[in-house]
């Protein structure tokens, strides 16, 4: 099982021997959440909108992609984020710093005090990306958002809008290169996870289904990876020569064994 957006067209090529079930429905009572790709212009009125938000009972989450600050990176580190929006701009909330040099104990500590509302808002890094349910937070902002993947963004953008209210999502970026203004413009206007999947999967490519790189296209004789249809049909092709002829033994299916055996170098009739 996977909580995390897979394209279904990768699931097909990957596990076409295999059922797919997918949960494509938001729980009863969510709301969609409203995401915005902001410039650093917009920087004071993101911080008001929090202000508005905590003031009506609400948290947020701060998202920093480093925890201390870089001689060779210009972005937002939370260490130091954590220090100037506590004594520079959030002087009279609660705030909490999150990353992954803290000890277990430490996290779990934030961690409780900002579900309990103990904490207005928590400075994090990613460590916050995955299992974490705060129904009371309701926006997540991200500093240098371009930074990070889609997958990503929408796994931060998850840890929102798990309760009754209304939820958003701020994407702050500065300077984003090209690719990243079009992951930050797919983010922004696509909500279903499984279309921002087919976007990444445009975007960058699955990379090697058999090796370590994690993106590009594989070398996929195929016309178009993204092409749900022709793979769906390609499976139930298959599987009906699989059920007919599995040895490809048949004089139709020459071709098909060579290739086969090219790819897998494999003698078929072992298999």
């Amino acid at each position: 099982m996977t909580a995390t957006p897979i394209p279904r067209t990768l699931a097909l090529t990957l596990y076409g021997d295999l059922d797919i079930s997918t949960i494509d429905e938001m729980p009863a009572g969510r709301h969609f959440i409203k995401t915005k790709w902001i410039s650093a212009d917009d920087r004071q009125r993101a911080y008001n909108f929090i202000r508005k938000q905590v003031a009506g009972g609400r948290q947020a989450f701060v998202i920093c992609p480093l925890i201390e600050e870089s001689e060779t990176l210009e972005v937002k580190a939370a260490v130091a984020e954590y220090q100037r929006l506590s004594s520079d701009v959030f002087p009279t909330l609660r705030l909490g710093l999150l990353h992954g040099k803290m000890k277990g104990a430490e996290k779990e500590e934030v961690m409780h005090a900002f579900k309990d509302g103990k904490l207005d808002i928590l400075v994090s890094t990613s460590v916050v990306e995955v299992g974490i349910d705060v129904p009371n937070a309701t926006v997540m902002l991200v500093e240098a958002a371009d930074r990070f993947g889609l997958a990503q963004l929408h796994q931060f953008r998850g840890r929102v809008g798990r309760g009754e209210h209304q939820s958003y999502c701020m994407l702050l970026s500065e300077n984003p290169s090209e690719y990243g203004q079009e992951r930050l413009k797919a983010i922004e206007e696509i909500n279903d996870g499984f279309a921002l999947a087919e976007k990444d999967l445009e975007l960058r490519g699955p990379g090697e289904f058999f090796g370590t790189r994690q993106s590009g296209l594989p070398d996929l004789k195929m016309a178009k990876l993204s092409d749900t249809r022709l793979l769906e049909t390609a499976r139930r092709e298959a599987k009906a020569i699989f059920h007919k002829d599995p040895g490809l033994k048949d004089p139709e299916h020459k071709f098909l064994a060579m290739e086969y055996r090219k790819i897998w170098h494999k003698d078929i009739e072992n298999n």
